[in-house]
């Protein structure tokens, strides 16, 4: 069993109470726009990251983090990346990566908006986990957590504060 923090959108922000939801997994995963080294940094101190950059995320940024991450945890493949759509409503790059991979988890950000949604034709869970920094018209700071156990995902739990 894998316990997978997962955020996005901190846009060079990160409170306390998301650093203390992340800090009870095994490994994180930031979906874009992180917004400064220093976040990057902060994280990488906490747990094992996987990040790719967001549209905001400057070259300093782009040197450490690519656009898109396939990978696999224990059974499960994943493909992240920061602009991706959601179910119905791909972005055309990210449907071509989906397609030619088959995830069985797909993640990514940018709306600011959380949404887990299953997608029955392609067969994957689509996880936005909304936005954990404080920039942008959202109300709620959000992020999730979940738990990978071969190719099943379990006990799926979201960090929601009122901004």
């Amino acid at each position: 069993m894998t316990r997978i923090g997962i955020l996005s959108d901190t846009h060079g922000r990160l409170l306390p109470k998301v650093l203390d939801f992340l800090g009870q997994t095994d490994e994180i995963w930031h979906a874009g726009d992180i917004g400064s080294l220093e976040v990057l940094e902060e994280i990488q101190k906490l747990k094992p990251l996987r990040a790719v950059y967001g549209n905001i995320d400057g070259t300093a940024l782009r040197s450490h983090c690519p656009e898109n991450l396939v990978f696999q945890v224990e059974e499960l493949k994943v493909f992240m990346t920061h602009i991706g759509g959601y179910p119905g409503r791909y972005h055309p790059q990210s449907k071509k990566i989906i397609e030619l991979e088959k995830p069985g988890l797909f993640v990514c950000g940018h709306s600011h908006i959380l949404k887990v949604i299953y997608d029955k034709k392609y067969s994957l869970l689509h996880i936005n986990p909304g936005a954990a920094g404080n920039y942008g018209l959202h109300h709620s700071i959000t992020a999730v957590r979940l738990k990978i156990e071969g190719k099943e995902m379990k006990n799926l739990e979201v960090l929601d504060i009122t901004r």
